[in-house]
């Protein structure tokens, strides 16, 4: 379809470019239902094509990597994440921004010459408020204790619950559900679309957090500097409020409600 679709094509290789994994592509063109729609897979076969090759769309795959690994040598980690907790589960009062408190998580990735040094990205789906963690691998406990320290303080009807997709670095999540006691609920396998919210804030962060950037480079203060840009910026989404408007206001009704 990508040979043929030429529109199609130059949409894919847009959003690849944009930093846009082959499973979110593909996952976004059936949740808008576009007339012309393709697999991750068939996505995957395009950029490791020679037409590919030649734009070097490799380069802004999730790995990185210019020959695709053969398939039986991927990696499958379903099975650390019961079924349970599967994002279909979560309760519509979530999926529908109906209440405060729940949040999305990922990990904001640098070029694979930086190491592996990353940076959890965090957000509240109703206010879309930010909070941003430097990591120095992406080991899981380190991962969640930088989550435990930053919500901890919060009450608890304000850290609800944690989506995240079905990466290594969030298999320590009963270690999250008993430190703070907030529920995780977990995308489908290749599925990172789901937890939309968050893959929206991490493209916005890449004005200041580009893929070129050494994170190593980044300071705390670098980080408390773009979550306050970004927290107090406009959302229409929000009725030109800003996420820091909405989650203060949010916070104080929950603090008076709970004493």
């Amino acid at each position: 379809k990508l040979a043929r679709f030429s529109d199609v094509r130059q949409s894919v290789i847009d959003r690849i470019v944009h930093g846009w994994s082959p499973q979110q592509i593909a996952g976004r063109m059936r949740l808008e239902r576009h007339p012309i729609s393709v697999s991750h897979e068939t996505i995957y076969k395009f950029a490791y094509s020679p037409d590919g090759h030649a734009i070097k769309l490799w380069r802004h795959l999730p790995e990185h990597r210019a020959r695709r690994r053969p398939r039986h040598a991927r990696r499958k980690h379903g099975q650390r994440f019961s079924p349970e907790l599967n994002i279909l589960r979560r309760p519509d009062v979530v999926a529908e921004r109906k209440q405060f408190g729940h949040w999305e998580c990922d990990l904001i990735q640098f070029r694979k010459k930086f190491g592996k040094a990353n940076v959890t990205s965090l957000v509240e789906r109703v206010s879309r408020f930010a909070i941003f963690l430097r990591n120095n691998d992406r080991q899981s406990r380190p991962v969640m204790d930088g989550l435990v320290q930053a919500l901890q303080a919060l009450p608890h009807l304000a850290r609800r619950s944690i989506t995240f997709d079905r990466g290594t670095e969030f298999t320590d999540w009963p270690y999250l559900q008993a430190s703070i006691g907030a529920q995780t609920w977990f995308c489908d396998p290749q599925s990172p679309w789901q937890k939309g919210t968050v893959e929206n804030t991490n493209g916005r962060v890449r004005k200041w957090l580009s893929r070129e950037v050494d994170p190593l480079s980044v300071t705390d203060a670098d980080l408390i500097d773009i979550c306050n840009r970004l927290n107090d910026t406009p959302r229409k989404c929000l009725g030109y409020r800003t996420p820091a408007e909405v989650f203060r206001k949010k916070l104080l009704a929950q603090m008076r409600y709970a004493g």
